[in-house]
């Protein structure tokens, strides 16, 4: 007989071999006879648990698990991991305080305060939070945050009863992928619920048209030509700015002022005793108070030993339904007069693609003046330093092509909406939202991207 003949006739029995000789019925949940650990069965694949606190999500007890040999065991193709079933635990990751409620496939997303957590989870929900260890964090996707409870359908997702229900063909390798909605270019940021500031609003206007400033290449020399740019946040969680959203029935308290009270906007605040606080040495608190819309922010706050308040240098209240301003003179959170959170760069808007507004920078000499929208000066009396609220936008023909990931939808935005100048510090420092997600290596790529890359527009008149 001819050998490729032979070859064909025995290909059917080769292929019957390598089946599971007793093969166990699908949904099932299996174990070999010489191995502890249980597989979850579907579709072919055998899906493993992490630990028994995943498994105990799901089961009561094992009395369901079946043995077969090693030999069916090692036939069924590893499809990943389970993760936790919907809807039954809060999780947090070691290396990380925040915690999350698991959606469908393994989606993990933010509960972004106690109280919420408390009304979805009861009282003790707490004691419902399994701590996920960093190596099987990438089991799970990130999806949008919770900012009120009807952001989340407990029930329905603790409906999904079977594992399978819960495994997406899309995640068949389980790589991790990020779930949020996606962001249209040239649509107004929002968090929580909440526009950031009207469509008309100056942190929302495009400038990638605006007139260039007679001055633009005295302004980006005083900062610096060759220094590059540097996000000031990214993976390490001691960097970048925390946002605090809280519901509108959030407790208000006081406010006490310890350096620039008269320019500051009285208490109380609706600030949680356990509000997250910038680790660096400015101390922000930014607090964004649901439905009613406003925005509290605290410049180097710190708790106050003898009450329920919070003492700071200076603190502002914006209203993000409305353009106004600060009385011109003065200061808020941030030197320049202006409101920090809306020049932050946030994880999920560079996830969506788009990022839609100004971003905020530093600079380390400013001169003793401001355009609006800022309303307040820490300089000297330089006029050839930049003033407070000056507008820089990357270069049309900066050449931005060979920048991948996060670092490509920065630079898109620096283009099209630019930077305000906030406070003095760092040359070319620029801010973010705190966010474990974010990908040190992408940002990285943007330190090689120089000062002189930018120009600045004329936004308006230099006031004093």
């Amino acid at each position: 007989m001819h050998p490729r003949l032979l070859s064909l006739l025995l290909l059917p029995a080769l292929l019957l071999s390598a089946l599971p000789a007793h093969a166990a019925p699908d949904r099932s949940l299996i174990k070999s006879s010489d191995n502890a650990a249980v597989y979850y069965l579907t579709g072919g694949k055998r899906y493993a648990f992490p630990n028994e606190k995943v498994f105990f999500s799901w089961y009561a007890d094992f009395s369901n698990v079946a043995t077969v040999s090693s030999a069916e065991l090692a036939g069924y193709v590893l499809g990943g991991n389970v993760t936790y079933r919907p809807g039954v635990r809060l999780v947090k990751i070691q290396t990380d305080p925040k915690v999350y409620a698991v959606s469908r496939y393994g989606t993990l997303r933010w509960i972004t305060s106690e109280a919420i957590a408390s009304s979805l989870y009861g009282q003790a929900w707490n004691a419902l939070v399994h701590d996920v260890p960093d190596a099987f964090f990438v089991n799970y996707t990130i999806g949008s945050p919770v900012y009120a409870a009807s952001d989340y359908d407990r029930s329905g997702e603790s409906s999904i009863a079977a594992i399978a229900d819960n495994i997406s063909a899309s995640l068949g390798s389980q790589t991790p992928i990020t779930q949020t909605p996606s962001t249209p270019s040239g649509s107004v940021a929002s968090v929580g619920g909440c526009t950031i500031f009207p469509a008309d609003n100056p942190w929302n206007k495009d400038v990638s048209q605006s007139p260039l400033h007679s001055k633009s290449y005295t302004y980006i020399n005083s900062i610096g030509a060759s220094t590059g740019l540097h996000a000031d946040f990214g993976e390490t969680q001691t960097y970048g700015i925390p946002i605090n959203v809280v519901p509108q029935s959030q407790a208000m308290v006081p406010i006490a002022y310890d350096a620039y009270g008269d320019e500051s906007d009285p208490g109380p605040y609706p600030i949680p005793p356990t509000a997250q606080i910038e680790a660096s040495s400015d101390h922000h608190i930014l607090v964004l108070q649901q439905g009613a819309c406003k925005l509290y922010e605290l410049f180097a706050a710190h708790k106050d030993p003898n009450g329920a308040g919070w003492i700071a240098a200076s603190g502002a209240v914006w209203d993000l339904k409305s353009n106004a301003l600060r009385p011109y003179g003065w200061t808020s959170a941030d030197a320049a007069g202006l409101p920090i959170l809306p020049g932050l760069v946030r994880y999920d808007e560079v996830a969506a693609g788009a990022i839609n507004h100004a971003i905020r920078f530093t600079a380390s000499r400013t001169q003793k003046g401001y355009i609006l929208p800022a309303t307040h000066h820490a300089g000297s009396n330089n006029p050839d330093y930049p003033p407070m609220g000056l507008r820089v936008r990357m270069k049309a023909n900066y050449d931005i092509s060979g920048l991948t990931g996060q670092a490509r939808v920065i630079a898109t935005a620096m283009k099209k909406y630019g930077m305000l100048l906030a406070d003095n510090g760092s040359n070319w420092y620029f801010t973010g939202a705190t966010d474990p997600r974010w990908n040190d290596d992408e940002l990285n790529q943007l330190k090689n991207v120089p000062g002189s890359a930018f120009e600045v527009v004329d936004t308006g008149e230099i006031l004093q």
